[in-house]
Order: structure tokens, then sequence, then C-alpha cells
């Protein structure tokens, strides 16, 4: 370790490109020097040998197709030349003082970030679209400093008074430069191992320290514990598509910061991935975006009027090892942005559910905001509290019970069964729950794949098909919709097994005759216990519509249906070589999801030869 801080003192006039980073509270940060090049896709990051450390911005997630608004924020990669460790105490000793910032506002008034909260709500999550939505709105202002001891100022003060960060950090190269104090890893790759960490659910600390039981007030929110939930969901999405034995569960934990107090969850699972590709797949984080993801960034385009830039994407940091690269990739979240005019912007988000109260998700930005704007000087200091929530061991608990009601497929080992000789299609209509899908019946011994709706053949040479859940309005004549209709009609003429899921479910009760039409209040991350094909079942729900009858058949092509008495809303049809669902037996919100995943397997393949393992 260098206590000379050479490197450190020679950053202030800003004429070398650099990045300091202290990773979880560590005694020491890391100083990094080096050359910046821009590339135009994460496959171009120069993984050459030498430590890169790569800003992302959230335009970048058009390489996995979805929506995002151009504003030129380059992909820009620091390649390490130099370096030195620190000790934090000899870096605050170095840095200089916080720079004055003036002239402060936002971009969107209380009021108007309101009614955009109420938009969203009722045109969005109540149309169908998802099951939460995070938009932003960034609070502004200006600096007569230079970039650079600017940030270097600015993370002194968070250095000193902000705690709990996964990293605290400062970057600097020419016309972007940043500093902040980020709460949450997006995903990390060592050693093969691949980690996130969803973080959802905020407790805005009163004045001091919180007490026990405001705490535990916090632990028994409903909308809390459903936030968490639902990212929790989306990165399983994630874990499986990079990790072949897919993503165990690790947690709720408690974390702590100055200002706020979340839950999280860690995932884990191990991938032979280039880092790269990891990250690529990994574009962004549920907890800045929402769910499903390729939705969300369509949301997040409608209703915010100009790009992102670094918010909400990464940091990627690539550490050479002897052989391959490890990756650590914290979310630009808490983080201001300065440019080189002296324009400093810090964006902030709410994570918008179907029981979000717009006030609380106005309170919920300025709390959020509230630890990057004190390190500005626009708060005043006095108001921060850095004391830790007092323990106590009733948080660990609740936060273990939370567990009782979520799937153990996903917190436990996977032990593969035998491999039965079937193979499935997993037909992707627009969610990534097709990930999870594929991965439980590759776990029941089915060999399945994947392959979007555009692409699908008509006539897949699998023993199953099945259809996949996703986002919108099941009446709509749109491409999407249309192509599945068309293939699970040619489907269910050749009389060859098929599952259909969610979304595919309503448009295969459609075309069995069946009314579909919202449902009073959207089911958007829902845990209830129904019946199906005559056997109870505790499962996670994700829609804002469903299939309505008021007998246990189908008008057409001869259903049995699977119904709630009291309102008539069909959760599942079935027929031979036919079954579907409209819960998703895949959500770690569906303890009973893989035995009933199993059972509708089983029963639709029987005509083609049940399900036994090959020898």
């Amino acid at each position: 370790m260098s206590h000379s801080a050479r490197l450190l003192r020679s950053l202030t006039d800003g004429g070398r490109p650099f990045a300091i980073i202290r990773r979880q509270d560590a005694a020491t940060l890391d100083v990094l020097v080096g050359d910046v090049a821009d590339v135009d896709r994460l496959d171009d990051i120069p993984l050459d040998g030498e430590e890169v450390l790569a800003l992302v911005p959230f335009r970048q997630v058009r390489e996995r197709g979805f929506a995002a608004h151009d504003d030129g924020a380059p992909l820009r990669c620091l390649i390490v030349r130099e370096r030195e460790t620190l000790d934090v105490e000899t870096a605050l000793d170095v840095l200089p003082a916080a720079a004055t910032v003036t002239d402060v506002t936002v971009d969107i008034d209380d009021d108007a970030y309101a009614r955009v909260v109420r938009r969203v709500i009722d045109e969005e999550i109540g149309a169908g679209e998802g099951a939460n939505f995070v938009i932003r709105r960034d609070f502004r202002a200006r600096t007569q400093s230079a970039p650079a001891p600017a940030v270097l100022g600015w993370l002194r003060e968070l250095l000193l008074h902000e705690r709990g960060a996964y990293w605290s950090f400062a970057v600097h190269t020419p016309g972007v430069s940043l500093v902040g104090a980020t709460p949450e890893r997006h995903v990390s790759v060592r050693d093969g191992l691949v980690t996130m960490n969803p973080i959802s659910g905020t407790f805005r600390h009163p004045e001091g320290t919180p007490t026990p039981e405001a705490i535990l007030d916090f632990l028994a929110d409903e909308k809390e514990r459903d936030e968490l939930v639902m990212v929790v969901d989306e990165e399983l999405k994630m874990m499986s598509s990079v990790c072949p034995d897919g993503g165990r569960m690790r947690g709720p934990f408690l974390k702590r910061m100055s200002k706020l107090t979340h839950t999280e969850y860690a995932l884990e699972g191990r991938s032979d991935l280039d880092p790269r590709e990891v990250l690529r797949r990994t574009m962004f984080a549920p907890t800045v975006t929402g769910s499903p993801m390729g939705n969300a960034c369509t949301v997040i385009a409608r209703h915010e009027s100009s790009g992102r830039g670094y918010y909400a994407a990464v940091l990627a940091r690539f550490t050479p090892k002897p052989r391959g690269y490890d990756l650590d990739a914290p979310i630009l979240i808490r983080t201001a942005h300065l440019d080189d005019s002296g324009r400093v912007r810090v964006p902030v988000g709410a994570t918008l559910v179907r029981h979000s109260r717009p006030e609380s998700e106005v309170a919920e930005t300025h709390a959020k905001a509230a630890g990057v704007l004190t390190a500005l000087g626009v708060l005043p200091r006095a108001n921060a509290s850095i004391a830790a929530p007092a323990e106590d061991p009733r948080f660990a608990a609740v936060l273990a019970a939370r567990n009782d009601a979520l799937a153990p497929f996903w917190s436990t080992a996977q032990a593969p069964r035998p491999a039965t000789g079937a193979s499935a299609l997993v037909i992707d209509a627009g969610d990534d729950f097709t990930r999870m899908l594929a991965h439980q019946l590759n776990h029941l011994g089915v060999a399945a794949r994947v392959a979007d709706w555009s692409v699908a053949p008509d006539d897949p040479d699998e023993d199953l098909v099945v259809f996949g859940p996703g986002p919108g309005d099941p009446r709509r004549e749109e491409p999407r919709l249309t192509r599945l209709r068309e293939l699970l009609s040619t489907r269910l003429e050749s009389a060859r097994p098929l599952l259909a899921v969610c979304l595919s479910h309503q448009l295969l009760a459609q075309l069995a005759g069946l009314e579909v039409r919202p449902l009073p209040e959207p089911r958007q991350g829902v845990q209830h216990t129904v019946d199906l094909a005559g056997a109870p079942a505790r499962i996670g729900f994700y829609n804002t519509f469903a299939a309505y009858a008021s007998s246990d058949s189908s008008p057409l092509l001869d259903f049995e249906l699977s119904r709630d008495p009291g309102t008539g809303a069909v959760h599942g049809l079935r027929r031979r070589a036919a079954a579907s669902v409209q819960g998703q037996l895949e959500s770690v919100l569906s303890p009973d999801g893989l035995a009933t995943l199993t059972r509708l397997v089983e029963a639709v393949m029987v005509p083609e030869g049940a399900l036994v393992p090959t020898q």
C-alpha cells in the first residue's frame, strides 16, 4: 500500500483521466490513472491484459434491442496505466475541499412528477404494460470549479459522511465526470461466480437514528416487500440467461446508508461466459428500469423526454486474472454528473408499482438525492445522520420469514433430474420469464430452448411448445399478438403438446371463445392460492387482464376450465395435449410453481408418452 499519495496529489489539475474507487466501506481506496478510448459496443471494450474501467451509458441498452433516447453519451473506457492503493485517512488529507454549487433547480417539480406517477400507474401498469417502472427526475445546479477538483472535493464529503455504499467513487474524463456513493452492485463475475444484488424497498430516516420499531414498520410494509420481490424475479430472469444452473437467492438483508435503509437479496450462480457478454445480457437493473425489462425501456422512453446519460447504467471494472477477467459493475445511482461547462445533474427515480402513492414517490426521490445533494452543499450537513439503525434480533427473524412465502426452488440447490428424452421450445412473447421457464424445464429433464415470437417456426420439431408470458392488452391487434395467435392455432390443429402461460393463456382463452377483460385491480406481483386441474396451487400472478367464464367448459375447442367460482376469472384451461395457466409458475412468488409445472407438462405430454427418464 502506498502512503505517499503521489498519484492522488497529481490529479487536481485535471490533466489526466482518473478514477478513485472505495468498495463497501473498505479501509482503503484505489486510484487509477490511464488513457481514454471510446468504443461502440460492449464487445469492443479492450480486454488485452490491462485493467479497464468502462463508463457504460444507458443508451447502450439498445444492444439488447430495447428502446432508449440516443443522447450520444459515449461508451468510454479508462485503460489503466498507473495505480496506487491508499488508506482512506491518507486520501482525506489530500483531497480538496468541496466545490460550491449554485442555481439549484429541478427539471420536473413535485406536482408535475406526482402527475407522472399517477399517469404511469393508470396508463402503463393499468394497461398491462408491466409490473413496475422507474421514471427519473433531475436535480440540477452549476459550479464554477473545474471538473477534476470538483469531483475530488465532493468525493471527500461522501467519504466522510456517507456509509454503506457498495462503491464510493469519482471519475474524471474529458467532458464526463462523475462522483457518487451507489448502494447497489448490478453484476459481478469473480472466478466464474456471477453475483447480482437487487435492492428495493426504501425507508427514509427521520431526524437522528431510526428506532427499531420504525424499521419493523418498514419491514411490514406490503408495498416495500412487493417492490423487492418483483425486482428479484426480474434479476432471476437475467441469472437464468447467463448461468446454466440459474441463480440462488441469499437474504433478504438490510442495507443501511446515512439517510436511507433498503432491503436486498444476493443472487449467485456460475457462468463461463465472457464478462462483457454477462454485462450485455443483464443490461440494466430492474431496480432502476422496471419489469419486464424490454417494455420498461419503452415506457421510460415514453415518459422521459431526454436521454439518461449514465444514470441507471453502470461503471464496469474489468480486472485481469491469470486467465480472463473479473468484473465488478455497480449501478450508477446516487451520483452527480458534471460536464466541462460546470453543469451538475443528480438524477433520481422512484419505483412505481400498482399501489404507489404519488406523494410518497415524490418524497422518495428527494430522499434518494439527499446524500449526494448534501455532499454538494445543497442540503445542510446538520440534517444528516450517519448513525446505524440499532441492531435488533427481530430484524433477521422478520426478514427470514419473508422466504416462507417464496419458492424454495430459487433458494436451494437444484440437483437436475434425469433426462427424459423430451424436448421443448419456449416462445418468448416479450418477457424474459421465459428464461426461468426454460431453466425449470431443463431442471425437469426436458431439453428446452427459447425462441422469440418473431422467429418461432410454425411447426416446431420439439415435443412440447411452451407459449410464454408478455406485456400488453391481449385484445389488441398488433404484430406480436397476431403472430402468437397464429402459432397457438397451428399448434392446436396439430394436436401436439402445448402449454400457455399468462398472456399466452389469455390468447388461448380467446381462441376458446372466452371473454378477456381488465381485472378490477391489476395483479402485478401478487400471490394467490388457486385451484388448477383439481389441485390447489400457491402461485404468483403478474396480470392486468383475465379470461372470464360462467361455466367450467369453454364455448369452443372443448377446454375444461379452472376458475374462481365467485368472480369467474379463469386460472387455467386443459384438454388433451394442451393446458394453460394464468399465473407465473416460474416466479419466486410461486412456492408450488415447480410441482404444478411438472404436473401440467406430464399431463399434456401423456399422448406423446409420459415423461420418464431415459436409460
